[in-house]
């Protein structure tokens, strides 16, 4: 058997040494920890292929390191729980958090053996980890949101979640996902047309998930109400999502008349990260531990200020920034420990651009009449956007709303010259 890294968490001195020098024997390479906190640091440090963990401890009992590990997206190994008394519901409650099996002290040495020889195959067979939902912490924002999504889920096949790009939709759609079931993340919008029933076949029992709904063409929208239509009949749920709220949707007739009104009687605004900040430690160390389990890179610690850093900043392009601005720091940093000096070195090359334009004054007299101050606003507007397309007349003519002559005109009123 190819030598493991094994971490044995145990509050009795005895037994650690006793497991440690049997699986030692065996050719493993095993740490250990007498309590829960030491086990925390350990399992980022060592990512160790197994776990050996006693359920009762005095800080906090295994059933509860076992729960945190797994609502973490942490389990990445197999876990094998260990009690001088413990009892059939004991039992099955581990395992259904996540337990690979679970042994009675005092533990036999062929069972042991056994028993770790069973649990170092299965790691072959664990999937990789994601942050999931449940890595977002404790908000009353994202309680009330996965409250609303499972309420709308027992009624509803079909849901339409509302969001900011590169925000947490994906997540949401995951989250209403039947555990084991198929995902059909469609990107092929033409089957819709030609080979609906084919994707409903696909995603049996399981969820088709549309990322931009008004991505698709007239014809592809019928062809997704028609598949939304037969979907109960395969049990599949069907999600879509969009950045563009229901007024906009409707204002601009950007879908379908009925498969808006379908989408609509299920829609749920999905909230943005800077909505819910008190979330955003949580994450940020539930990312950067998946981050490390998955590039191997070595893991670095935040501390509290550099955490209150993070969550103090604001953030535009919401989790899809959030999870660089971690890697980036992961990556860069110097120290074991990352601190508000790194967060602000980072934070400073990802929302430079973004903070110089919202703080930027602009240089306008407001004791002035209002004609004149309006002029000077739009004699800067102009300019402004002048710089930005290089003087394209065109893409003027697109950002500002103004037929071309009507801006030409404008520009000459407020005697702006136009570059060739």
């Amino acid at each position: 058997m190819a030598s493991r890294n094994i971490l044995v968490v145990d509050d009795e001195i005895g037994i650690r040494e006793l497991l440690s020098d049997i699986l030692r024997d065996e050719g493993h390479i095993v740490r250990l920890a007498e309590n829960a906190q030491v086990a925390r640091d350990e399992r980022l440090k060592l990512r160790p292929d197994l776990v050996l963990l006693d359920i009762w401890m005095p800080d906090c009992d295994g059933i509860s390191l076992l729960k945190e590990w797994a609502n973490a997206g942490l389990l990445t190994m197999p876990v094998i729980m260990m009690s001088g008394h413990g009892t059939i519901d004991t039992a099955v409650e581990a395992t259904r958090l996540g337990a690979f099996d679970f042994l009675e002290k005092p533990i036999a040495l062929q069972k042991l053996l056994k028993t770790v020889s069973a649990a170092i195959k299965h790691t072959e067979h664990l999937a990789h980890t994601e942050i999931n939902l449940s890595s977002f912490g404790k908000s009353a924002v994202i309680q009330e949101l996965k409250q609303r999504l499972e309420q709308l889920a027992r009624h509803k096949n079909t849901l339409f979640l509302i969001g900011k790009k590169g925000g947490s939709v994906p997540l949401c759609a995951k989250f209403l996902r039947p555990q084991n079931t198929p995902w059909v993340a469609l990107t092929d919008y033409e089957k819709l047309v030609t080979a609906p029933m084919e994707i409903l076949e696909q995603a049996r029992e399981g969820v088709v998930f549309v990322d931009e709904v008004t991505k698709l063409g007239k014809t592809e929208q019928k062809g997704l109400h028609l598949l939304i239509n037969k979907s109960e009949k395969y049990g599949v749920r069907v999600i879509c999502a969009s950045e563009h709220g229901l007024p906009q949707l409707i204002e601009k007739a950007m879908l379908e008349q009925a498969l808006l009104q379908t989408l609509a009687g299920s829609a749920v605004k999905v909230p943005c990260l800077d909505e819910h900040k008190e979330d955003i430690p949580d994450l940020v160390n539930a990312m950067a531990t998946l981050m490390v389990e998955a590039s191997k890179i070595d893991y670095k610690a935040l501390d509290v200020a550099a955490l209150n850093a993070l969550r103090n900043a604001d953030w535009p392009g919401d989790l899809d920034e959030l999870e660089s601005v971690v890697q980036n720091l992961l990556m860069t940093s110097l120290e074991d420990t990352i601190t508000q000096a790194d967060v602000q070195r980072v934070l400073a090359n990802f929302q430079g651009q973004h903070v110089e334009a919202t703080e930027q004054h602009m240089p306008l007299n407001l004791d002035q009449p209002l004609r004149e101050a309006r002029d000077e606003f739009e004699r800067y507007y102009f300019q402004y956007h002048m710089r930005l397309v290089k003087n394209n007349m065109s893409r003027l003519s697109e950002i500002s709303g103004l037929e071309r002559t009507h801006l030409y005109r404008k520009l000459k009123q407020l005697g702006i010259k136009i570059k060739g």
